[in-house]
Order: structure tokens, then C-alpha cells, then sequence
């Protein structure tokens, strides 16, 4: 796109300077032009012609090996001169168990392929805000109902195929159909419809104030229905990456897609490798030894050994929020005095302290950066005592203690559990610690719903509908929370939702189906060589498109 101010007119700027300059010059040199005029001005004391020929042969041949020199410079050079690597290494914490995105649970996925070898019909900042992706812009019905949006042209997947309104209008359909993750999320999406190859027109039986934010991750994925590949370990996506390699249990390795249609999105690096480090002492020696360039996140008690001259670390409100579930068909915990005294016996902040002081205290289900928060900490203030009475009239007591099992996956260390188990002590509850496998976390937990108490990281943003989904792994059923969220989907202004969104996380944390340990301010270590990592939301939002590395 070209502009008065921009590259197009800057070139034509030079174009015309040049054609300015006399025809015997040599070079565009301010010091040799203003030679040769000078020699061209005074002919009675000028140089002899073999002289002049001479000079100009000299300067020719120094023009030819500076443009020569300047050329090698700038091949592996930015505009500023400084030589750039083919290479970022990464390190993350939790790594996707496959890369079948439409059917595999878990943040991870979304993390490492939405935006970098998937794309969605929108796409969201580092400020979590909506933003055009495959589709450039949309117009939305006055009912809400339709919203109707225009493509990009000329896309295409990583194979070569073609990338139109068909793809798009499939793939949202055959989520719908087959009900693939997150499906759920579009529940009042009734259709797509390609209008023509650039136009896609959704259809909605109800208004959904969340649907622009929702297409941009799962349900607004696109797909290359012709493509045939093992989607568990490969993908065809449309992205500026593709995916080299990738071991669950190892890395991943992306390489920038030689047929991305797009220009914005373009790889500042070649190639980005993936590390997954669960260990924190680990990762932070990786970090140390170069093995990789990025720690996101970093432990922000070991982040305070990482050199401030080689180092940027930084923190920053983000989606997670650290979530003590409980299930509330269990029959110990739907005595709602139980949750309460739970709630009222945790020290939040001596939990935040212990973290190294960085992550903030959350009192609902809502973190900072979504629509509708509010901070609820005031509903269940640290209280022994208040814990111990709700605890007593339930029928525990310190002699005669409830006995819970806490399980939840050993990526999160056991410093977590081990407090969890102190505190709840002094209250009347001997708590049991499960540590497994995040793979098994995810199958006996999110997926079976079979637990006491469990705790996860929930780094989803936008995800309050989980609350009012009985079926869902919390298994709480609050009908209040359930009819507030309704009325703030069908809300066509986004005050009169975000309205209704406070009132119904009021509700939830009200009924105490769950505390909410902490919000997770995600720490993260850079190497100053490094440019464009984002400095928030990295656990939902990771343009690794923007990431390069100074050599």
C-alpha cells in the first residue's frame, strides 16, 4: 500500500534527486559530484584530459567495490546494520500433548499454533483486543444476528492450495457439526455461508457479544478440507510458519512458510525452536547457557539471579488465573459450608508472597484483562477462625478431620499442594496430594471429571461460559450465574455486558464452587538480543512472527 510519506514515496524522492545530478557523474557522492562540477566550470585551469579520464576510472572502480561491499553487508543485515540470526530459541513450560487443535484440550496448543501456523478468521493483540486476521473487516446486523465478513485475497495453506470463503464457511461448520474443542463457544452460531470467494456470512440464532472475540482462536480456525495429514503430529495451516518437527516431550521446531499469502504477519526469523522446560531450575540455566533466548515463563524467585545487562525481565497482568476447583457433585464438598471454609482458610497472600511477590490476588473467576472484573477478594477474606466455625457445623474438626485428595500435574511443582496441605490443616481438613502427569491430569481430571479438589492454571481468556456449563469438569450448576451470563451474551452494548458479566461472577464466587489461588502475572525472561517478544498475554498470545534475534 503505498503513501505520500511511505517507502513508495521516499523512492520516488531519490528517483528525482538523481535525475537532477549532471549526466557525467559516476557516483551520487556529494564530495565527487561537486569534483566534477568544479571541474567542468573552470576549463583554462582545469586538469589535463588524461588526467581526467584517470580520476574518473579511479572513482568508477571505488563506486563499483563499494556498492559490491555495501551488497554483502546488507544481505545479512537489517535497515540499522546489525546482523540478524536464522534462529530464536524458546523455552516454555507446558507443551501441547498433539497438534490436533480441533481436538485436543489445553491452552499450549493455542499458544504455539494459533496465529503462527493456523489462522483465524480475526485475530487478537497483545492487549487482547479483536483485530482482522484471514478476514480484513466485517459489518454486524443491527439485531446481532449477522455478521458478515470480508475476506483478504490471494491467501493460500502451506501446501499451495487455495484459501477462500469456501474454506472458511467449511471449517466453521464442520466445527459446529462434529462439535470439535470449543465448539461450545459458538453455541447460538446456527450457519455459515459463503456469499462469494471473498465474502463469508455467519448467521446466529441469538445475539453473542463474546462471537467476534471467539473467532479469533478455535472456532474461527481455518482449515484445507483437501489436505491429507496426520493432524496428531503434522499441520496444514495458512500461517507464516510451518511445523518442522515437534515431540511432546522434547521441542518443536517451526520454519517460516515460503507460501504465506501475507504481508503484516511476515517471519522476522527463519526458523523458531520451541523448548519445553518443566523444570524451573532447569529452564533458568538454559536460559544462563544460551540453550535458549526466552523464558516465558520464568520462576520470579530465579528470575532475580538473571544479569540486568544481558536480561529484560518483566510481569504483567495476563489471562491465568490459578484455580482450586472443586467438584461439586462430590458428596464431602456440596456442603457449601465446606467450599466456604476452604475459601476463608487459604492465606492468599502468604501463597503470593512465596511466588516471589509478583502475581495479584483474584476473588472470582474473571481475571483483569477480561470484560466484566471486578475484584472480589472482600467475599473471603483469610478467616481461621470463620473457616474452623463453618468446618465445626458441618461436623469436622482439627481431631476429626475431613479427608480431600488435591490432585493436579507436577508441572506446577509441589511447593503449591505442600501450602495448600498446611494451611487447610489448622482448619479441620486432611488433605492428600495426587501429583500426575499433566497428560493424565487432563484425562482423569478435565476430560473424566473424576477428582476432589484439583488445580490448574486456567490461561484461557473470555472463558466465564465454563461456569455455567454444568457438564464441564467443575460440575457446578449455579442458575443465577447461568441466567446473568445469558442476558450479558444477548447485551448488544458492551457496557450492559460487562455489566451483567460482574454481576454473574459475583454469584459464582458467592456460591464458592472453587477458589481462586491467584492471577498469575506471567513473568518473562529475554536476552536483550532479542526483539519483539510480547510482554503480555505470551501464554495465549505469541506473534512469533514478530520475534528476531541480533547475532
Amino acid at each position: 500500500m503505498s503513501s505520500p510519506t511511505g517507502a513508495h514515496g521516499e523512492a520516488d524522492a531519490t528517483k528525482q534527486e538523481n535525475e537532477q545530478q549532471p549526466q557525467s557523474t559516476a557516483s551520487t557522492d556529494a564530495t565527487l559530484n561537486a569534483r566534477a562540477k568544479s571541474s567542468n566550470g573552470a576549463k583554462s585551469q582545469g586538469p589535463k584530459k588524461w588526467l581526467i579520464a584517470l580520476i574518473a576510472v579511479i572513482a568508477a572502480v571505488a563506486v563499483i567495490v563499494a556498492i559490491a561491499v555495501t551488497r554483502g553487508k546488507n544481505d545479512d543485515a537489517n535497515t540499522s546494520g546489525v546482523t540478524k540470526a536464522d534462529t530464536v530459541t524458546i523455552g516454555l513450560k507446558l507443551a501441547p500433548v498433539s497438534l490436533d487443535i480441533r481436538h485436543q484440550s489445553g491452552s499450549a496448543i493455542e499458544q504455539v499454533l494459533i496465529g503462527n501456523v493456523y489462522e483465524a478468521l480475526l485475530s487478537r493483540d497483545s492487549d487482547n483486543k479483536v483485530q482482522p486476521g484471514l478476514a480484513k473487516s466485517w459489518d454486524i446486523s443491527k439485531d446481532g444476528k449477522t455478521y458478515t465478513f470480508h475476506l483478504n485475497q490471494n491467501m493460500t495453506f502451506s501446501n499451495g492450495d487455495k484459501l477462500d470463503a469456501d474454506d472458511v464457511a467449511w471449517s466453521i461448520n464442520q466445527l459446529k457439526e462434529k462439535q470439535y474443542y470449543n465448539a461450545n463457544q459458538v453455541a447460538s452460531l446456527d450457519k455459515a455461508e459463503a456469499v462469494d470467494a471473498n465474502t463469508v456470512k455467519l448467521t446466529l440464532s441469538t445475539p453473542d457479544s463474546n462471537l467476534l472475540w471467539y473467532l479469533t482462536g478455535r472456532p474461527g480456525l481455518v482449515f484445507d478440507k483437501n489436505a491429507k495429514y496426520n493432524a496428531k503430529t503434522e499441520a496444514v495451516g495458512s500461517g507464516p510458519y510451518t511445523v518442522e518437527s515437534f515431540d511432546s516431550a522434547s521441542k518443536m521446531v517451526l520454519k517460516a512458510n515460503p507460501k504465506y499469502w501475507g504481508t503484516a504477519h511476515k517471519p522476522a526469523t527463519q526458523n523458531v525452536v520451541i523448548r519445553f522446560l518443566t523444570d524451573d531450575n532447569a529452564a533458568v540455566n538454559a536460559l544462563k547457557s544460551g540453550d535458549v533466548d526466552v523464558l516465558s515463563p520464568v520462576n520470579a524467585t530465579l528470575a532475580k539471579s538473571l544479569d540486568a545487562s544481558t536480561y529484560t525481565v518483566s510481569a504483567a497482568d495476563g489471562s491465568d488465573k490459578f484455580v482450586l476447583a472443586f467438584n461439586c457433585t462430590n458428596d464431602k464438598l456440596k456442603d457449601k459450608r465446606v467450599r466456604q471454609a476452604i475459601r476463608y482458610g487459604i492465606n492468599h497472600k502468604e501463597i503470593i508472597a512465596s511466588r516471589g511477590n509478583v502475581d495479584y490476588a483474584l476473588g472470582g473467576p474473571i481475571p483483569s484483562v477480561d470484560p466484566g472484573y471486578e475484584d472480589l477478594t472482600g467475599l473471603y477474606p483469610y478467616n481461621v477462625d470463620k473457616a474452623k466455625e463453618l468446618m465445626k457445623e458441618a461436623g469436622y474438626t482439627t481431631d476429626k478431620p475431613l479427608r480431600l485428595t488435591l490432585t493436579y500435574a507436577n508441572t506446577y511443582g509441589t511447593e503449591l499442594g505442600d501450602q495448600l496441605k498446611s494451611q487447610l490443616a489448622k482448619i479441620g481438613i486432611d488433605l492428600k496430594i495426587d501429583y500426575v502427569e499433566f497428560s493424565t491430569w487432563l484425562q482423569d481430571v478435565h476430560t473424566n471429571g473424576d477428582y476432589e479438589l484439583s488445580l490448574v492454571d486456567h490461561a484461557e481468556s473470555h472463558d466465564f461460559y465454563k461456569w455455567t456449563t454444568p457438564e464441564y469438569y467443575y460440575h457446578y450448576d449455579g442458575k443465577q450465574a447461568q441466567k446473568l451470563y445469558a442476558k450479558a451474551l444477548e447485551a448488544t452494548d458492551e457496557a450492559d455486558s460487562a455489566k451483567y458479566l460482574k454481576q454473574a461472577a459475583k454469584a459464582v464466587s458467592e456460591d464458592a464452587p472453587a477458589d481462586w489461588l491467584f492471577g498469575y502475572r506471567v513473568t518473562v525472561a529475554v536476552n536483550k538480543h532479542v526483539q519483539g517478544f510480547p510482554s503480555k498475554l505470551s501464554q495465549t498470545v505469541l506473534p512469533l512472527w514478530r520475534i528476531s534475534k541480533n547475532k
